[in-house]
């Protein structure tokens, strides 16, 4: 241990002649003299942490950063959310399996954890991208930090990253695949090798992140969130869970529905004798195209009962029809996306996780993720 004193001596008359005239009164000038000392060893902590992660991009740009969550090394997709706030819906939502999300907004993590906003039992999502992790939390559902939230969750987090030159670069070349790892002894090329090893597009995800047997949904929205009156009349729906948010449930919950959730390889025909009102193909992850079977599902329901589709249902629904789905250059992931309904005129605000354009003999535009169901009576697409 290395030990370093300096002394000071701090005079009165230094205090009198700067602050008082010369023609006020003081006593004699005393001297205090003391001494500070300053001890270090080589395994002090430091009060701030050094970068110890890597993000390799598929592109070859290789961005330091600071880790928080889990460690390790792991695979996926960099897409950009320019959510302002909602990272734990976020964190939480299946259709950002196999993906980093990225945060547009620099400040993250000053809510802390409530398990009220959750939209699944899980976090999918490969890992966490931030520019700046709020050290206190504060909120009145608060219960805990971020931090000790992704760890128990086995999820990766980075921050003190450029997202700003991050996004730009997602803008102008598309989603990238990157690699994330707090693991020091793996070179860079290696990394990038494995970014460039591995694609989201063909990938079934949907079967991961699905339920695994049948079962019935009753929880509604709380009463203090609520914002609608219930119908009296009630709706037997189907939900095929692709990756589900738990938010879609109990909206239709709340506007009276009976809901049964089925997993992603639940057959047509035992769909169709519950006989239900109306079915709900759910938002999910991955590319429509690596799963057949449910391609297969949509087409054996269409056409037998009213039916309504989310993200990954609304592709599902476009190829049950013939048609076509490609991927977005970078895709639309917010909470604050405009949409104009062309009825009313209105202009309402949408939360949107869409990668793929579906085109059938029409455009199916890009629409809401809100769920506003009061009756099946005709075909729904909402992306």
């Amino acid at each position: 241990m290395a030990t370093k004193a300096l002394s000071f001596a701090l005079s009165l008359n230094d205090l009198t002649n700067n602050h008082f005239s010369s023609n006020t009164p003081h006593t004699a000038a005393k001297v205090s003299v003391f001494t500070v000392k300053c001890s270090s060893s080589g395994g002090g902590e430091r009060p701030w942490k050094n970068s110890d992660a890597r993000l390799v991009l598929e592109d070859g740009s290789i961005w330091k950063a600071k880790s928080f969550g889990a460690s390790g090394t792991q695979v996926g997709e960099v897409v950009f959310n320019t959510s302002l706030t909602g990272y734990q819906e976020i964190l939480t939502d299946p259709s950002y399996a196999g993906q980093f999300v990225l945060m547009t907004n620099p400040h993250i993590g000053n809510t802390g954890i409530n398990f009220d906003d959750e939209e699944s039992i899980q976090c999918f999502l490969a890992g966490l991208v931030i520019r700046s992790l709020s050290i206190s939390t504060s909120n009145w559902r608060c219960k805990k930090d971020l931090g000790d939230y992704l760890a128990e969750r086995n999820i990766m987090g980075i921050y003190d990253v450029d997202t700003r030159a991050i996004t730009r670069r997602l803008r102008q070349d598309g989603s990238l695949i990157g690699v994330l790892t707090t693991d020091n002894s793996r070179t860079d090329e290696e990394l990038l090798h494995m970014s460039k090893s591995w694609d989201i597009v063909g990938k079934d995800l949907i079967s991961g992140v699905s339920c695994k047997t049948p079962h019935e949904w009753v929880d509604k929205t709380k009463q203090q969130w609520e914002f609608s009156k219930v119908p009296g009349e009630t709706f037997h729906v189907v939900a095929y869970d692709f990756g589900i948010k738990h938010n879609i449930l109990r909206r239709l919950a709340s506007y009276g529905c009976k809901i049964t959730v089925v997993p992603c390889t639940w057959p047509a025909s035992e769909t169709l004798k519950m006989k239900p009102n109306g079915v709900i193909f759910s938002n999910g992850p991955g590319d429509p195209s690596a799963v057949p079977y449910a391609i297969e599902t949509v087409k054996n329901i269409i056409g037998k009962v009213p039916v309504f589709g989310i993200c990954m249902g609304h592709q599902l629904l476009g190829q049950a029809l013939g048609g076509k789905t490609f991927k977005m250059k970078f895709g639309h992931h917010g909470g604050n996306h405009p949409v104009r309904n062309l009825r009313s005129g209105h202009v309402e605000i949408s939360a949107q996780v869409c990668e793929l354009k579906s085109f059938c003999n029409f455009l199916f535009l890009k629409c809401s993720a809100i769920t506003k169901i009061v009756k099946f009576n005709q075909v729904h697409y909402v992306c």
